[in-house]
């Protein structure tokens, strides 16, 4: 009887040490380079996303800056607008005042003959001058303090110089017209003279006193 012999199939652990490659190898390096493109694209996207999302969280955070900056100026102006909403009327009342002020003076012993003093017609006046010097003050307007006060530009609007023995230069030593405040704002200077010091003659400076005039002795 004679022996076949039969041809055996290679198996595929055969063919991986042969080097060969399996049609299922084959399917599956195709797949992986796809899974592979396919993670890096969602790497990308991640990325984009994340991009873009940081740009609008840096907007949404400059958005709320600008809405507070809005808020506080908005709140800012609302409150100058109500502070100095009368800004307007004190300065129409300042002539009044000022016109006030003058018959009051004017009408003083100083400048009158006392029999032409009328001391009620004063009275009126002051009484008058006080109650608006009182409105004002309730809406925060006040009158500047200046005589005997150094001179401050910022306050002060000088009309000359007068000649003093008596203050040290730049003391405001007359004022013609008051200044007035609104809050801390400045709605009028004061028209004021200011003082030029004059300076003592060395001869004066350098006279004797009467101690040394005296006789040493006592001696008449």
């Amino acid at each position: 009887m004679t022996e076949e012999k039969i041809e055996e199939k290679p198996t595929e652990e055969d063919l991986e040490g042969a080097g060969m490659e399996t049609p299922e190898a084959e399917d599956a390096a195709p797949a992986e380079t796809a899974e592979q493109d396919t993670i890096e694209d969602l790497k990308a996207e991640l990325a984009a996303t994340e991009k873009a999302g940081k740009e609008f969280e840096d907007r949404y955070m400059r958005l709320c800056a600008e809405f507070e900056n809005y808020k506080k100026r908005s709140a800012r102006e609302a409150q100058d607008f109500r502070k100095f909403a009368n800004e307007a009327l004190i300065k129409d009342l300042l002539p009044v005042i000022d016109n006030l002020e003058r018959a009051i003076q004017s009408s003083s012993p100083q400048e009158n003959h006392p029999e032409n003093f009328n001391g009620s017609i004063i009275e009126g006046g002051q009484m008058t001058l006080n109650e608006i010097l009182k409105v004002l003050e309730r809406f925060h307007a006040k009158p500047i303090d200046s005589l005997g006060q150094p001179f401050d530009p910022n306050y002060h609007e000088a009309v000359g110089q007068e000649e003093s023995d008596e203050h040290e230069d730049n003391i405001v030593v007359r004022e013609f017209q008051r200044g007035y405040l609104l809050h801390d704002r400045l709605i009028r200077p004061a028209m004021v003279m200011v003082s030029k010091a004059v300076s003592k003659p060395a001869a004066a400076e350098n006279e004797p006193t009467d101690n040394e005039n005296e006789n040493p002795n006592g001696a008449e």
